[in-house]
């Protein structure tokens, strides 16, 4: 017993001492794949069988050669030694698989092996936090704010003016086309994102506008959220789904949708036909067939064609065309002046849940984040209506000249350019505006003072590397406790699991490595590219509008 008992020992002590990764060696190297960590399982296992066998055959023999009381007593003795190695064996493989699994897990977080084979494919890896960054002065980074960045949204007051006045009167226009018994009924705009939160960089300057609209009596919409269910996949929490319904039909306000009714009886309210779900114009237009949910494709459809109507009816008043920018987003417009200016704006179609400030959005004008919706029923869940409250209750406390706009700023425009350079990543505007939001609610009022710009800039950047070295950058209101209750955030967002904006990073390795090398790239040159921009400002062509297609 006590023999086995040492072998079994030496067997766990001999695997946890050879383990490439808790005891490296100069040759040993980590299993590149499952086919051979199932080939060293399957030896152990023969090794095992063959311990057994052996064990197996000294009891034989000692049943031939001793006395029958002394054997019969070793027998049992054993057999209690069969029962512990059968448990030691089986504690054994657990603790091979424990290690095997924590290796995995090791391998996803920092290794450079899961992440390309080579640790010269993130450039940053090897050194501490920012390391290799040395932000300008404080009196470059004003000059350079005040010269690049202010400057070049000065007219954004007038940009927005003009938009929303010629917005006012192409809605007005859609609503006079519309049959108020079976089309849509399109209410007022709702300025959100950049432009109207006072970041915007980017030129030419671009206004996003949310169009609610809501249907024609007697449908209603019935909004499902996707962000507090754990039956929900990960890959669609963020989304939900919109039901159309009828108030004459819905089973809630009447007793034949909870009883189950005889042949000979029918309900006075609905009658006998209408107890199944009728067609109509409604639900043929805008849901997906054979399905009561809002399809977004359907959407973006009638939405272009609503657009087209409604512009051909008031373009005799204008002295400028009006044209689609993309033709896979349903709201993207631009003006095009005689001059041969352009203005481009978004015009979103939108549906309120319930009576919150969240919006149903069928799609998002960002930059790639790796994943889409896996349903044309899935509509985004956006935010961005709460985002402005909380920057504009939150300025209102901060000091005169607060820096949290102007740090926010200066990133999304070495963001911005750096795009251009080497092309767009898994890194985007609204990842930036996140961490600013987490970084607001976690440091008092005073430390976002004029002259900390230097430091928050710093902190802002930091706070991003960490994130995408973890490949974790939470919602900043889904399942997040720490937001103001005054925000009036609906229950179900408050209850919900943080959702990880970074959670494509994890599944798609390329456009990881993608990422964090084009984040450390724009740290490298984030120095030299404020010093030169605060000398001169050169023009930018990358502006240019491309062949638009005529309504």
């Amino acid at each position: 017993m006590a023999l086995g008992l040492f072998r079994v020992c030496l067997v766990v002590v001999t695997a946890i001492i050879n383990h490439p990764l808790l005891f490296p060696r100069e040759n040993a190297t980590v299993p590149e794949n499952e086919e051979e960590i199932i080939l060293k399982m399957q030896e152990h296992e023969q090794k095992l069988l063959l311990e057994q066998l052996r064990l197996e055959e000294e009891l034989r023999l000692a049943v031939e050669t001793e006395a029958p009381e002394q054997v019969a007593e070793e027998g049992q003795q054993q057999m209690e030694s069969h029962t512990a190695w059968d448990l030691w064996s089986t504690l054994c493989m657990i603790l091979f698989l424990v290690i095997e699994l924590w290796r995995q897990d090791h391998q996803d977080g920092l290794s450079p092996e899961c992440l390309g084979g080579d640790e010269d494919e993130l450039p940053g890896l090897e050194g501490a936090p920012l390391r290799g960054l040395t932000l300008p002065n404080k009196a470059t980074l004003d000059h350079f704010y005040e010269r690049c960045i202010r400057g070049a949204t000065a007219d954004s007051a007038r940009t927005r003016e003009f938009v929303e006045g010629f917005v006012d009167d192409l809605l007005e226009a859609l609503r006079s086309l519309c049959n108020r018994d079976r089309d849509m009924e399109v209410e007022d705009f709702i300025g959100v994102d950049s432009m109207y939160e006072n970041w915007q960089v980017d030129k030419p300057l671009l206004c996003q506008l949310f169009v609610p609209f809501t249907p024609p009596e007697p449908y209603h919409f019935r909004p499902e959220l996707w962000c507090s269910s754990r039956s929900v996949p990960l890959n669609r929490r963020g989304y939900g789904q919109i039901k159309v319904a009828r108030a004459d039909m819905d089973a809630l306000g009447c007793i034949c949708g909870k009883t189950k009714l005889g042949e000979d009886m029918l309900c006075l309210l609905h009658g006998k036909n209408n107890l199944v779900r009728p067609s109509s114009e409604v639900e043929d237009l805008l849901c997906a067939r054979g399905s009561p949910y809002l399809d977004t494709m359907q959407v973006m459809k009638w939405f272009q064609v609503a657009l087209t109507r409604a512009w051909h009816r008031i373009a005799h008043k204008y002295e400028f065309d009006l044209a689609f920018g993309q033709l896979d987003t349903p709201g993207s417009l631009k003006i095009k002046f005689r001059s041969g200016k352009f203005m481009p704006f978004n015009l979103i179609p939108a549906i309120q849940c319930d009576d919150s400030d969240l919006y149903f959005v069928s799609h998002l004008p960002r930059e790639p984040s790796g994943e889409t919706p896996a349903s044309s029923t899935d509509w985004i869940l956006s935010f961005a209506v709460y985002e402005r409250h909380f920057l504009r209750m939150t300025t209102k406390t901060l000091p005169e000249g607060a820096c949290h706009l102007s740090c926010l700023q200066i990133a999304s425009f070495l963001l911005s350019k750096q795009s251009r350079l080497t092309g767009p990543s898994g890194l985007g505007a609204y990842h930036l505006k996140t961490a600013l939001l987490h970084l607001l609610l976690s440091r008092g009022a005073t430390d976002w003072k004029a002259g900390q710009l230097e430091a928050r800039l710093h902190e802002l950047l930091c706070f991003l590397e960490k994130s995408l070295l973890e490949k974790k950058l939470h919602h900043f209101f889904i399942g997040n406790r720490k937001v103001p209750e005054t925000m009036g955030l609906p229950e179900a967002v408050h209850r919900a699991e943080p959702l990880n904006l970074f959670r494509p990073f994890v599944l798609q390795r390329s456009l990881y490595l993608k990422t964090v090398d084009s984040f450390y790239e724009m740290l490298k040159n984030a120095p030299a590219l404020i010093s030169e921009y605060s000398l001169h400002v050169p023009l930018d062509h990358a502006s240019l509008p491309q062949k638009p297609v005529v309504l």
